[in-house]
């Protein structure tokens, strides 16, 4: 059975969910998850896991991403993107790259957010986007984001294009909104591509046509936490879920064999480590 990760690059037009049935048919197997979902118009960098490899999707790099986005001022979208109902458009006022450049720069640091309706969290175990097909809108509580950097690219006519690394959690159609609310107009994006996820970035990744057995990774090549090769006899031990004596301070750590994961385990006292979860 294989087993890993893969970083594709995710066409438009397709769902999260879509792009792992095909990995699923790829490999066949049903045991496939991905890391941090994209809507259907995006673009970009997709951690999925096939089989054994999602079992490390809890310990991969999720905290912070980067996405480049293209916003069109001067109309507003239902869904803040290319695939709802034009619902308002409003004059553009003149804007100078500075201006621009100061509005972008107000949103950098600590805020809350609005979800959006058309996003996957849950309300009463219905997610919002299927209860917003239904013609309904629920209250939403505001979520604590973080903007860690945000720059122009671009300003040309009425398209903005920027760069945003922000924190998990953080909607990029509802930050393009709100830039152009800060101008003075509305807008929508047109287009939005994910760079980056933690240190990976989406060179790395292949489309999903050039995904095969060969593009699987082992998870370890991504588990940002401090890695401890062991020796045959420590893998039996680790294999059998043994608490571990290790000479540390991390209060948790990856075993690897041969530079694959074994487990993660986690500090119970100086000097005693005992399994979280087996990867293999």
């Amino acid at each position: 059975m294989v087993s890993g990760i893969l970083y594709v690059d995710k066409p438009a037009g397709l769902t999260s969910r879509a792009l792992d049935n095909a990995v699923q048919k790829l490999f066949h197997t049903k045991k496939v998850g991905h890391l941090g979902t994209l809507d259907p118009f995006a673009t970009g960098l997709l951690i999925v896991a096939v089989n054994q490899g999602t079992k490390s999707l809890a310990y991969l790099p999720d905290e912070e991403k980067t996405y480049q986005a293209t916003l069109f001022l001067g109309k507003k979208t239902s869904t803040g993107d290319p695939d709802g109902d034009e619902i308002e458009t409003k004059e553009v006022p003149s804007l100078t790259k500075e201006k621009i450049e100061e509005a972008l720069s107000s949103f950098l640091g600590a805020s809350t957010q609005l979800p959006p309706m058309t996003s996957a969290i849950k309300k009463d175990g219905i997610a919002l986007y299927e209860l917003a097909h239904r013609g309904k809108t629920v209250e939403r509580e505001r979520r604590n984001i973080y903007i860690h950097d945000i720059r122009l690219l671009s300003y040309e006519g009425n398209i903005l294009s920027f760069e945003a690394t922000v924190s998990k959690g953080t909607y990029i159609r509802v930050l393009g909104e709100d830039i152009a609310e800060k101008l003075g107009t509305v807008g929508y994006l047109t287009s939005l591509r994910r760079v980056k996820v933690g240190d990976i970035r989406v060179e790395e990744a292949k489309p999903l046509d050039r995904i095969e057995e060969s593009s699987l990774l082992d998870p370890s090549f991504a588990i940002a936490l401090p890695h401890v090769e062991v020796d045959e006899a420590k893998e039996k031990d680790i294999r059998n879920g043994k608490a571990m004596s290790l000479d540390r301070e991390e209060e948790k750590i990856l075993f690897t064999r041969g530079g694959k994961a074994l487990a993660v385990y986690k500090k119970k006292e100086k000097g005693l480590y005992l399994a979280e979860r087996g990867l293999f």
